[in-house]
Order: structure tokens, then sequence, then C-alpha cells
């Protein structure tokens, strides 16, 4: 029976996994460099985890300093078949309240500052990201959390920001517009450099505030914000534990999305044109369609 092994990137709020067995760390360096910090690697079951802090331990990267590649390398290197993202995030709509969890389907990519792509030239590759999260994650992310007694909305826009300030009040309304759902700074690139390394990804955003965009409430504020983190955070954990309990002893069989084959479709730089220095920095992302 093929296994799960289970990759967690632990959003703000979310520095530490609990209730792992046989708990160890893991300081690796990739070809992209450091990740965030050590990857906590254990068990819940038969399901392996692999944890990482997108932002360290302490809250130490700003959104835009976070080492997404590196990230992201350091998980498939460490065998990981899924991949699991929590995020705190602001609604943009009335019936996301601050304290619900969002299972997100779409992205929107408002980032302008970060390397968002392990490709380039000498090696030139363009994947779909028509429907950017893996379906049978995300339905097993959101029964988790529900288990939980998460209040969650199945579907959901999530427009991606530089930031790290918050909107601007012409900001939030534009996106409201456009019928984004949530927003926050940190799900891009990351949801994109896991479809080229060609693992399923889903993301639980928690939501922690209404933004700027509601005249009758407080404009989003990193104190209102920790003050829901802690309870979402919570719940998160519990839901991290429920998932893996549900994968325990259920077959692994490839995403029904087709994502681990889809670099067949993507690569276009003939063989006699590729860059062997690129080629080998690539490996472990795309090892498998490159023929490594």
């Amino acid at each position: 029976m093929t296994k799960w092994t289970l990759g967690i990137i632990g959003g703000s709020g979310l520095y530490e996994l609990d209730g792992l067995e046989d708990r160890r760390e893991d300081r690796v360096v990739t070809a992209w460099g450091e990740p965030s910090d050590t990857l906590v690697r254990g068990r819940i079951g038969d399901v392996d985890l692999v944890f990482l802090p997108r932002h360290g331990k302490g809250h130490r990267l700003t959104p835009s300093a976070v080492p997404y590649r590196a990230n992201i390398a350091a998980l498939k290197a460490a065998g990981v078949t899924d991949v699991l993202s929590i995020s705190a995030c602001g609604s943009l709509k009335e019936d996301y309240v601050p304290g619900h969890f969002v299972a997100v389907d779409q992205f929107i990519d408002r980032t302008v500052a970060r390397e968002s792509t392990y490709f380039g030239p000498g090696m030139v590759a363009h994947v779909s990201m028509a429907r950017p999260v893996c379906s049978r994650l995300s339905a097993f992310a959101a029964q988790a959390a529900e288990s939980a007694g998460a209040t969650l909305h199945r579907g959901g826009t999530y427009l991606a920001m530089e930031g790290p300030q918050f909107s601007s009040l012409a900001e939030s309304r534009l996106y409201r517009q456009w019928g984004c759902d949530v927003i926050g700074m940190t799900a891009m690139p990351e949801a994109k450099l896991a479809r080229e390394a060609e693992l399923p990804y889903a993301t639980l955003a928690m939501v922690t505030d209404y933004d700027c965009w509601r005249s009758d409430t407080e404009a989003v504020s990193v104190t209102n914000v920790l003050e829901i983190m802690g309870r979402n955070s919570a719940i998160a954990r519990t839901a991290i534990v429920n998932l893996a309990r549900t994968l325990d002893g259920t077959e692994r069989t490839p995403s029904p999305d087709g994502i681990e084959t889809c670099l067949d479709f993507a690569l276009i730089t003939a063989p006699d044109a590729r860059d062997p220095v690129l080629l080998e920095k690539l490996q472990v992302i795309a090892g498998r369609a490159l023929g490594g």
C-alpha cells in the first residue's frame, strides 16, 4: 500500500505541531537555500508528517522574505507526497466571519517581489494553475477541520497581496468587487511552486479579521488578529491530527487532478537547448519528468 507523507506548512500562529510520535528535527539546505526553519518530522499512527513553520519559529520572516522555493524543495526532498498549508487571512465577505475557516480553491496573485518559479532561461516550463489545489486533499482537510469544530466554508478565492502592510481601503473595496473571499500574504508563490514540484497542495485559511472594507468595524491590526489567531490555531492543530487519522490506513493513489504528472505537459525547452547547470539544480523538483 502506498503511504501518505503529509507536509504541513504552518502559518501565523502555528509554529509547532503537537502529538507527533518519533519526533525529530532535520536542518537541511536545498539548491535554493535554507528553508524557513528546521523540518520537524514524526508520525501520527502510520502517517508520516513533516512540519515547517513558514515564518520560522518566533515569526522571524516577513511574507516577502519567506524562502518559498527552499521550503517546497525541502519538503519534496523529504519525501512529502502532499502539502497542506495553514494560513491566516482577512475576510472580504460578510459571511466569512473572523474565527471561520476556508478551504480555499482559487487564488489571485498580486505579489510582485518574490521568486515564483524553479524554472528559467535554459529550461522553461509552464504549468497549469487553472485548478490550483488538490481537490482530494482539500476535501479531506475540510472534513478534518469540521470534525475539529471549525465553521468552514468549502471553496473560496484567496487574494495574495505582497504586504507586509495591510490593505488600503480602496484596495480592500477593489478586491471585493473582483469577487475575492479572503485576503492574505503567503499562499503565493507557494501554491505555484508546489505545482511545479508536482506536489498536491491545499490551503486551510483561518479568518482573523474583516480587513478594512467594513465601515462599522475597526480596521485590521496585529492586536485583533492575534486574539482570533490563538483560537484558530488550536482548532488547526486538532484538524491536522484528524487529517492524519483519516489518512491512516487509506491507500494513497495519485491525485485525481493529475498533479504528480503535470510536468509532462509543461516542459517546452528542446533537449539540446537545455542548460545542464539548471537541469542539475532541478533534479529534486522535476527529476521524474526530466529523466534524472
